[in-house]
Parts: structure tokens; sequence; C-alpha cells
């Protein structure tokens, strides 16, 4: 039986080559007809035609294949009879122009360009009409506009060509109206509004391009909440989905799902190193682990002392270093074991810069860590990645490794996609202390250089104000920033000090880590100023009226080690500095010192301590009166800050020295989520004393103090800070503030 099957397949193959070896026939001419644009030869070439060939049914269904895919042709018919190849075609029409009526933006042309399968010089197929559309409908989508409408008008010209012209509708950009969060969240929807970026369509955000809708915008908000919970010891977080959904009259409502799920600790960290490596390099490690285990598990934590390794890599010259992490969850607890081992040994040959019109190749690179040349690490690329993402000026940032001239070589790709890095910025705010305005206009990457440029204007009561700065965070590719500035300041305080004054200067400095999170920031200072005082002031103020020019040398020490810059858990930030007069016509030296320690007892308290000293005294003169030192409102709550300490003649003047120590504790799970309020206790104490051109106005022995409590609370018509203050202790000549507020934001 199966010899038979065998004699049966057999046969059928013989019948089925032997029909199509039959119907096969040698070309031995090749005619080309109805080509009008494309020649005859290069026909020929596409469809691999040759002559002498034997050509069956199926290499002739092959070869119409080869020319449609080439799409300059509508219709291919092939003919073989008597040796004669005959080929008759028909040619697609060739786009002419391309035109967009109702875009305005040459940026949205030009991507919307790069998008489309129908492009200038290419031919025009029907066909594509349609997914053309819809890509350039999607790509409105990702920019906030969700009910576009497009046209497409095909103009047929001469010589078999078209011109096509899009007529686009967009429509009123998409607004969201609502942000939810919903699902075991565990954290309140205030804080998560303050990690995603999208933002509710308010009245004071009308400038805001965060309030439209944008597809992209909400895939980063999903990534930015899972990192966050991440980072609160959520390791299984699941930000299930984002739902976008269109109310009638209302809006665009944007929900996101979260299952927060069990937070973790971590429970056993240690680092398992490669024979072949010495593994006394790593032993300061045990340290780092020993000061995490318990603590709440923290991505930001890991990334830390990853770091760490990748440090102590560097320090003892370990080039080709790598290291694994393994995570495995036990109970409540997460088990860590970091592999630390050898990796290949290759270098780099040469970094290609892709996507990059705007911005320079050399910003690029001065931001990246590893350079041509170096040794290949995974780590120093995913760190050069990292810093060019913190840039601010990319919306994207990836990497690729391609094989190099030889072996032992590599290519770095590293591609971008550049975003709008301009910025309009304004805020207003009304409130006890009065009103104000501030305006903002700032560009992150001005020339292609990496550099910021920005202009602001202040406005209040007693103060008008403008600045023009410019800042460059990688000057000369050394990593240090460089900044300078231009400002113009004019100041009526006769009602409260006694005086007014206008003051023009500029200032150059930079700044730079010195140190793992230790910063140094000098700089330098020309201002000149203009004093006048009021007819009721005191004869010793008098004395100081004038024109003043000074030039000044600056410098601060700051010390940052707060697990995060905004509302930070744990850790401390410490800054010295001082001011030194170089030229000056009323020469006076100032020095301070801050320092703010936070500590999270549990997800619903945080306590801080902060510190606040300020001391200036002057070399060949008594200190200007625009010099002498107040508390900042934030430092002595409770007391209008302005009218506190030494007091001549009816007028506040300052002192030579203040201080101030704050207590506070954070509650932000103390009043029911729907109230969108944070609440904090406080306790202020602080003290403005001595005034070195009158022995009589000495104020040095008394104590200010108070407690209350303060809320921030997000309402209907902007977010609303108000505190409430009991003095405990003051002088006679102060005045104390039980109820402050402030209405407004930035936008």
């Amino acid at each position: 039986m199966v010899k038979i099957k065998k004699i049966f397949v057999a046969i059928l193959f013989f019948l089925n080559f032997t029909i199509v070896n039959a119907s096969a026939e040698v070309a031995t001419q090749i005619d080309v007809v109805g080509n009008i644009r494309i020649s005859a030869e290069t026909i020929i070439v596409f469809g691999d035609i040759s002559k002498g060939k034997d050509y069956n049914p199926l290499d002739i269904n092959i070869l119409i294949k080869k020319l449609y895919e080439t799409s300059f042709f509508s219709n291919i018919k092939v003919n073989l009879k008597n040796g004669v190849l005959k080929i008759t075609v028909v040619e697609n029409p060739i786009v002419n122009s391309i035109s967009f009526d109702g875009e305005k933006a040459d940026k949205y042309k030009e991507s919307i360009t790069e998008l489309l399968s129908l492009r200038e010089k290419t031919s025009f197929i029907k066909s594509y009409i349609k997914s053309d559309i819809n890509l350039i409908k999607e790509f409105y989508r990702q920019v906030g506009y969700y009910f576009v409408d497009i046209d497409l008008d095909v103009e047929e010209l001469t010589k078999n060509r078209v011109n096509l012209k899009y007529t686009i509708d967009k429509g009123d950009k998409a607004k969201i109206a609502k942000i939810f969060f919903l699902g075991d969240k565990k954290i309140r929807d205030t804080r998560l509004r303050s990690v995603i970026t999208s933002q509710e369509a308010k009245l004071w955000k009308v400038i805001s391009r965060n309030v439209y809708l944008n597809e992209s915008r909400v895939e980063l908000d999903k990534r930015l909440l899972k990192n966050y919970y991440k980072n609160k010891g959520y390791y299984e977080v699941d930000i299930t989905s984002s739902n976008i959904e269109y109310s009638e009259g209302e809006g665009f409502i944007l929900t996101y799902s979260i299952n927060a799920g069990q937070q973790y600790k971590f429970k056993k960290i240690y680092a398992e190193v490669a024979k072949e490596l010495d593994s006394s390099a790593f032993d300061s490690l045990e340290k780092e682990f020993t000061n995490i285990i318990g603590d709440v598990y923290s991505q930001r934590k890991v990334q830390l002392i990853l770091e760490k390794i990748d440090q102590l890599s560097e320090y003892k010259e370990l080039q080709f270093v790598n290291h694994r992490l393994l995570e495995t969850l036990d109970g409540d607890g997460i088990e860590i074991k970091i592999e630390i081992y050898e990796g290949q040994k290759f270098s780099v040959e040469r970094i290609d810069i892709l996507g990059n019109s705007v911005t320079n190749d050399e910003v690029i690179r001065g931001t990246m860590i590893i350079d041509e040349g170096d040794a290949y690490s995974a780590l120093l690329i995913n760190k050069s990645v990292n810093r060019l993402k913190a840039r601010g000026i990319f919306s994207t940032v990836e990497s690729k490794i391609k094989e190099g001239s030889s072996p032992n070589l590599k290519v770095l790709e590293v591609s971008v996609a550049e975003k709008a890095t301009g910025e309009i910025m304004a805020g207003a705010g009304v409130g006890t202390t009065g009103t104000s305005f501030m305006a903002s206009i700032s560009e992150n990457n001005w020339l292609g250089r990496g550099i910021t440029l920005q202009s602001t204007l202040n406005v209040s009561v007693e103060k008008l104000s403008g600045n023009l700065s410019l800042s460059n965070p990688n000057y000369n590719y050394t990593d240090n920033s460089l900044f300078g500035s231009f400002n113009l300041a004019t100041s009526d305080l006769t009602a409260t000090a006694g005086y007014k004054s206008s003051q023009t200067g500029i200032s150059l400095g930079t700044e730079f880590e010195q140190y793992e999170n230790v910063y140094l920031a000098p700089s330098i200072s020309i201002s000149h100023e203009n004093i006048e005082t009021d007819d009721s002031a005191s004869s010793q103020l008098k004395k100081m009226e004038g024109t003043f020019n000074n030039l000044d040398f600056s410098y601060a020490i700051i010390a940052d080690r707060r697990n995060q810059a905004f509302q930070p858990t744990s850790g401390y930030r410490s800054k010295f500095l001082q001011s030194l007069p170089l030229i000056q016509d009323s020469s006076s030296i100032l020095n301070g010192y801050e320092l703010s320690s936070f500590h999270g007892f549990s997800e619903d308290v945080t306590g801080a301590i902060k510190f606040y000293g300020r001391a200036i005294h002057g070399v060949d003169d008594d200190v200007r009166i625009t010099n002498r030192l107040f508390l900042p409102a934030s430092k002595l709550r409770g007391f209008d800050t302005r009218k506190v300490g030494p007091k001549d003649a009816g007028d506040w003047v300052g002192g030579n020295y203040t201080t101030a120590l704050t207590l506070e504790a954070l509650l932000p799970n103390l009043l029911p989520e729907s109230t969108k309020t944070d609440i904090s206790v406080f306790i202020d104490s602080g003290n403005v004393w001595e005034v070195d051109y009158s022995d009589s106005l000495e104020d040095s022995s008394t104590i200010r103090s108070a407690f209350g409590l303060s809320a921030n609370v997000f309402t209907a018509i902007g977010p609303l800070t108000f505190t409430l203050a009991q003095d405990i202790s003051k002088n006679s000549t102060d005045v104390a503030q039980v109820f402050n507020f402030r209405l407004g934001t930035s936008f």
C-alpha cells in the first residue's frame, strides 16, 4: 500500500512538471508598451526580465508582482506569444505638490508630511488615501485635536501629474474637564495630580498646554504614576488603564485605574561578585545595604546603590564591570541580589546622533558621559540616556548598539525626538498682604545650544521688578552651569520703612557639584541703586539717601541629601552663603545659613525641622537701609514680617541679624480626600535685632513665636493657601497676623 502511494505521488509530480514546462516559452523579444515616465530598460531591471529565458505562467505572475511592488504602475498586463514577451503598463500619476489648507504651523506641516505615504515626487496610489488621512487624524489626536475633519482634493495636471490639497478643519482643541483616580490607590488624588503632567482645564490655566488632551502625555503620566508608587514601596502596582471619555457640554474626562497592591520593605540585599573580579573592591557596599534594610522599598534607593557600584568600579578602574539586578518577593519584603560581573570587552568606535534638527550635536555629546574611544559600558550608556532625558528638551531618547568595523568595536546610535521648548507662564495672587502678578517667557533650548533664556516681570503693591536671565547648564562641556542676569527693580516702602528705591544690576555666576550631592555656587554682581527717604523718616535714615554703586562677590555651599526635591519625606538640605564687597559705596558683608531636615514617620505624618539665619555687617559705614534684614514670611508665620523688629520714628527698618526655627508636621491624610486639602501644623519662632546706626533701637532680647495651622486647598477658582496662627510671644511694636491667605497659581 505504501509503495502504491509513493508511485501515485511521483506520477502527479511528473505530470505537473510536464504541464508547466509544456506551457513555458522562450522570450526571444521583449516589448514594453504604455510607459511614459519609466524607461523600458528600468522596467526590465525592476521585473528581472531576461531575453532568451523560458517563461511559464508562474514566472509571469512573479514578474507582474515585482513590477507592482515598485508602486509605479496602476495596471500591468504581460503576454508571451510567438517568443514576444509584451509588457503593457499604465503608470501611476506623480504627486507634484502637497498643500495643507487650514494648518498654519510649519512644524505641524513638516511632521504630517513625514508620516504620509503619498509624498511629493512619489507615485499617486489611490488606495493610500484613506490610510494617509487616518494617519493625519491620529497625529492631531496626539496633539489634542479630537474633532478634526479632513478632505482631500486631487487636482489632475498635464504629464500625468497631480496636486494633493488637504483641507483640514481641526475644530476646538480637546480640553481635560476632569481627572479621576479610581481603584485601590491608597494615595490621595491631590498628591497624584502633582505627579502627572496632565491638568484639568481651569480658568487660571488659560495658557497651560497641559490642559489639552494628549495621548503621549497620558502614557507618560502612567509611567510617572508607576514610578511614584514603586518609590513608595508598592512594588506590584498596576496602572491597569487610562480611560478617555467625552461628556457633552463638559469636555473630556480622563480616568486612571490604579491597583496599588501591598506595600513592601527591603528584607535582604546583597552583592554576588564574579570570581574573576576583586570582591574587596565592593566591601563598602555592606554599609549601604545595612542602612536600607527595613525601609520601605524604593526604586530610587536601589538606583543610588547601583550608582555607588558604578563609582567604585570607576575608582578601581574596572572598566568592563556590569551589574544585574534580581528582585524576589518574600512575604511583605523584597530580597535583592545584585550580580556584579565582567562584561564583554570592546570599545565605542563611533557615536551617531539622529533626530536632532534643532539641537546641536555638541550639546548632546557634551551631556553624555560615554564618549568615542571609551570602553563600552551599558551602565554609562544608560546614565548618558538619563542625562539627556533630564535636559528637558527631548520628548524621547533611545540608544542602540550596532556592530563596528571590527569585532572589538561597537557603534552607539542615539536617537532623540525634540519637543517644544518655549514656555509662557503667568501667575496672579491676592491675599492679606495685597495683590501680585507675575509673567514669564522662556526658551529652554536657545539657538539649539541647550541654553535657557528667560524674561520675568513681577508686580506687587510695593515692588515692580523685571529680569532677563541666561543659563547654560553644561558650559564648555564641563558639567558646570553658567548663568547671568540683568535686573531692574523699583520699590516704594514709604508706608512701612520710610523710603523708596530703584536698582539696576547685572550678575554672573556658576554652579557645580564639587563632591557627591555637595554643590558650590560662586557669583559676582554689579548694581547701581538710588534711595530716597520720606519726609517723616528719622534723621539717621535720611543720611542714607543717595546713589550707590556695588561690586559684590557671593558664593554658596549646598549639601542636598533629600530623597526628593518636592515634598521630601527623608534627608536634609544644608546651605551656607556669603556675600563680600569688592567695590562698594557703602560696604557690608552678608553671612547666612539654612538647614532643613525631614523624616517620614508614616504615610500620614512627615516631620520637618528648619533653621534659618542671616547676619550683615557694615565695613566702612553702617549697613544701607535697603540691605537691612527682615525674615521671609514663610519663616515666621503669624506675623507681618515687614513689621517685625527694630522701629525708627514709625518705620520698621530691619536688623543686622535674623534667625528663625520651624517645627512642622505635614498631615496629608488628616481630612477626607473629598476636601482636596493638605494640612500641616507648625511652631515658628524667630528674631530680628540690632541696628548699627543707633544704640537706642536695640531689640535683641525678644523672641517672636507662634503656633498654628496651614492648609493648601484645591478650589474651583484656584489653589488657596491659608494660615491660621496665634502668637505666643512678641514685642510691643510687632504686628501680628492671625490669618493669612493667598489665592493664585502659576500656569
